[in-house]
C-alpha cells in the first residue's frame, strides 16, 4: 500500500483548540504517518494529477522529478480546506484554523499582543492588540474562541498586572442566527448565555463587511481596528481533488455511494473510492427530502474516522470477491468544549452543560485519536496541568526562524 500525503503525519482537528490554548503539546495533536502505518510505503509530496482511466497518479516530492505511480485501487482522501469568501483584506489579515500549524502561530499571535499591550502607554494600541475577532460559530470557532479567552484570562490573572481580563475584547461573528446546530438548539442557547456572562460579545445575524488594515466592518455597522482576526466559517473540499478525473457533487466534492465507491451518475467507477470532507456521501440513517433524497454526512471528524474503516472493509471484500456494505452512522449526539472544565453535550437525548459535558467531550477525543501512544501523551499532558501551571510563553520566532541570522549576515560587511 502506498500513502501520499504532503505532510508526514496526520493532524485530529478536534484537539487544535486544545493545542492552541497550551492544554496539550501541539506535537500530541499530530500522529506520525511512518511509525503508525509500517507496513506502507509513505510518499510526502502533493498528487498533481489523477488518471482513472489509466489508473495513475502523478506525484510530485518534495525535491526531484514527478512520479507516476500505477494503482490497482485508489482512496482519494485529502481532507477539506478552509472555505472563506471574497471579504476586503481577509486574505491580508485573518488567520485559518484548520492545522497545526495555524493553532501554534494563533497561541503565539495572541500570547504577544499581551505583550505588546502591556508594554505600550497608547490606549488606541492597547485596545487593538486586545481585541479579538472569530468569524464562524460551528465547532472549531466556539471552541477556539472558548480555549484562548480562557488562556488568556488565566494568563492576564497570573502574570500581567499591567492588564486585566476586562480590557480584552472578545467578539464572535456569525452569519446564523445560532451557533452549534448539532447540539441543538438549547444546548446552542446555553452556549450563547455562558459566553456572554464570560464578556464575551456574540453577534448572530452578522456577516464580516470587511478587515482591511485590520479595521474590522461587520454587516451590523459596527467598525473597530483589531490584530487577531480569526476565520472559522466553514471548510470546502480539498482543492487536490480538482486535478482527478472523478466526478463531483455541486458543492465540489467527489460523489460517491453509502459503499464509498465513486459513482458516476449511475455508473460506479470501479476501483475508486472516497471518504471524509471531501466526498459526498449519502447518509442512508437520515431522513430523505421531499423529493426522496438523502442528505448527504457532513463534513466532521467523526464521519471521516468511521468512513476510512468502512472503505478498508469494502476494498478487502472487492479483492475476496464478496460484497460491499454501506456505511452506516448511528448518530449518538454531538459534544463541545467551551473551555477548562465547562462544555455542551447533547448525546442519546441526554443534554449535559459544564463540567460533566466537559469531560464527556475530553473522553470522547482521547478514545477517537488514533494510536496508544497519542492517547498515553493527550493523558500525561491532562494529568501534568492538575499540578503545573499552563504555559503561557510566546514563540513567535518559530514562525520567522531565519530573520534574526538574515538581518546580521546583511550587517556583515564583505570582504576586501
Amino acid at each position: 500500500m502506498i500513502i501520499v500525503d504532503p505532510q508526514p503525519h496526520m493532524t485530529y482537528q478536534p484537539f487544535l483548540p486544545e493545542a492552541a490554548a497550551g492544554n496539550i503539546s501541539p506535537r500530541h495533536a499530530v500522529v506520525p504517518l511512518r511509525r503508525e502505518l509500517k507496513r506502507c510505503k509513505i510518499v510526502a509530496g502533493e498528487v498533481t494529477k489523477v488518471a482513472h482511466t489509466a489508473k495513475t497518479a502523478t506525484v510530485q516530492p518534495y525535491v526531484g522529478p514527478a512520479l507516476e505511480i500505477e494503482y490497482d485501487h485508489i482512496i482519494v482522501a485529502p481532507g477539506s480546506v478552509s472555505r472563506t469568501l471574497p471579504i476586503p483584506g481577509l486574505r491580508e489579515n485573518g488567520v485559518g484554523f484548520k492545522t497545526i500549524g495555524e493553532a501554534i502561530y494563533l497561541r503565539n499571535h495572541v500570547l504577544e499582543r499581551l505583550d505588546v499591550a502591556a508594554s505600550t502607554t497608547d490606549p488606541a494600541v492597547r485596545s487593538r492588540a486586545l481585541t479579538f475577532v472569530f468569524i464562524g460559530g460551528g465547532y472549531a470557532g466556539i471552541e477556539a474562541l472558548a480555549e484562548m479567552e480562557d488562556m488568556v484570562r488565566d494568563a492576564i490573572n497570573r502574570y500581567y498586572p499591567e492588564l486585566t481580563p476586562k480590557d480584552t475584547r472578545w467578539v464572535l461573528i456569525e452569519a446564523a442566527k445560532r451557533i452549534l446546530p448539532e447540539v441543538g438548539p438549547e444546548m446552542g442557547a446555553y452556549t450563547v448565555t455562558q459566553l456572554t456572562k464570560r464578556g464575551i460579545d456574540v453577534r448572530l445575524d452578522t456577516r464580516l463587511e470587511s478587515c482591511v488594515d485590520g479595521v474590522v466592518k461587520a454587516s451590523d455597522g459596527d467598525e473597530f481596528p483589531s490584530d487577531t482576526i480569526v476565520w472559522t466559517a466553514g471548510v470546502k473540499p480539498s482543492p487536490m481533488i480538482e486535478a482527478t478525473d472523478f466526478p463531483r457533487s455541486q458543492r465540489g466534492a467527489i460523489t460517491c455511494l453509502p459503499t464509498l465507491q465513486v459513482v458516476d451518475g449511475d455508473r460506479i467507477v470501479e476501483g475508486a473510492w472516497s471518504a471524509g470532507d471531501c466526498a459526498s456521501v449519502p447518509d442512508i440513517t437520515g431522513t430523505p427530502d421531499v423529493n426522496g433524497q438523502l442528505p448527504f454526512c457532513s463534513p466532521s471528524a467523526q464521519h471521516a474516522v468511521r468512513q476510512a474503516k468502512r472503505a478498508a472493509d469494502n476494498i478487502r471484500n472487492v479483492i475476496r470477491g464478496r460484497e460491499v456494505r454501506p456505511y452506516r452512522h448511528k448518530h449518538v449526539g454531538s459534544v463541545a468544549s467551551l473551555g477548562l472544565h465547562k462544555g455542551v453535550a447533547h448525546v442519546y437525548g441526554v443534554k449535559l452543560r459544564g463540567w460533566p459535558a466537559w469531560m464527556m467531550h475530553r473522553t470522547y477525543h482521547m478514545s477517537r485519536i488514533p494510536s496508544t501512544n497519542r492517547k498515553v501523551r493527550v493523558i500525561a499532558d491532562w494529568t501534568l496541568a492538575l499540578f503545573l501551571r499552563r504555559e503561557v510563553v510566546p514563540l513567535g520566532s518559530l514562525h520567522t526562524p531565519r530573520e534574526a541570522f538574515d538581518e546580521a549576515a546583511a550587517s556583515t560587511p564583505p570582504r576586501s
